[in-house]
């Protein structure tokens, strides 16, 4: 298992690849199948607006909350709401080429910066978090217990982890990632979540609330093939989305056959 300084030094490499977003061909083919099919299939059945619209529910009241944005690049669909309605907003990015770019964005809003620092780094300092958002980002932490020892560092009193990442508790994906993987040109901080994952998060911190994402529904492209009309495979793959979504829940099996889980943790 990885070190904090063994991370730090393969951060450099992460903060080089972001920077300058050299993929090889195997990586460019995943980047394309997660971004063209499965951001579309999200994207279809209502999953993307779903959980945007359920983080904003987490964050509840932010005029007097202090909130990290942590490895937000130039800035994900949340961003702005956040920068805009927190008392002290500060995003947190290793690249530094993203972080200019969102600071930016952010140069009319006062109470809100951005800073490129590794955030296991001594160099970042702040803390006493109301919120931390991590969207797709807890899952480039090869230690996880590092990474919660760190959450837990930064978190203010009754603080929240707000949290959005890739499973590979599913068979079917699991297999695909392993045949990937050894190609991967951003393999070394890329670890999707594993049953031991979850449960150690589990453990670290009060869940209040978790939802899977694309357990059945990620084969709402097979519909494709069918000859059925596009107002069906919707009203199936919005079905199947409300199954994953409410199932995984309180369902351990529902949960793990997902591709993805968000997950609203509180400091213990």
């Amino acid at each position: 298992m990885k070190t904090k300084e063994e991370i730090i030094e393969t951060n450099l490499k992460q903060k080089e690849f972001y920077n300058v977003k050299k993929k090889n061909f195997a990586t460019k083919l995943w980047s394309s199948l997660r971004e063209k099919t499965l951001k579309k299939i999200r994207k279809n059945i209502g999953i993307l607006d779903e959980s945007y619209a359920l983080h904003k529910v987490w964050f509840g009241d932010l005029s007097n909350k202090k909130v990290l944005d942590l490895g937000c690049y130039a800035g994900n669909s949340l961003s702005l709401t956040l920068a805009q309605g927190a008392k002290q907003y500060i995003g947190l990015d290793l690249s530094d080429v993203a972080i200019a770019k969102l600071n930016e964005r952010l140069k009319d809003i006062p109470t809100a910066t951005a800073v490129a620092a590794d955030f296991l780094s001594d160099d970042f300092a702040e803390k006493d978090f109301d919120i931390i958002y991590a969207y797709g980002v807890l899952h480039h932490f090869p230690n996880v217990d590092v990474l919660i020892s760190k959450l837990n560092e930064k978190l203010a009193t009754n603080g929240v982890v707000v949290s959005y990442d890739p499973f590979e508790t599913s068979l079917p994906i699991k297999i695909i990632r392993m045949i990937y993987r050894p190609f991967q040109s951003d393999a070394a901080w890329e670890w999707p979540f594993t049953k031991k994952t979850f449960f150690k998060y589990d453990k670290a911190f009060n869940i209040e609330e978790r939802h899977g994402l694309l357990g059945k529904s990620k084969w709402f492209f097979l519909l494709g093939f069918l000859p059925m009309s596009e107002e069906k495979k919707l009203e199936i793959g919005k079905k199947w989305h409300r199954e994953d979504w409410e199932q995984s829940q309180t369902s351990l099996s529902a949960l793990f056959s997902c591709m993805h889980v968000t997950m609203l943790m509180r400091k213990k």
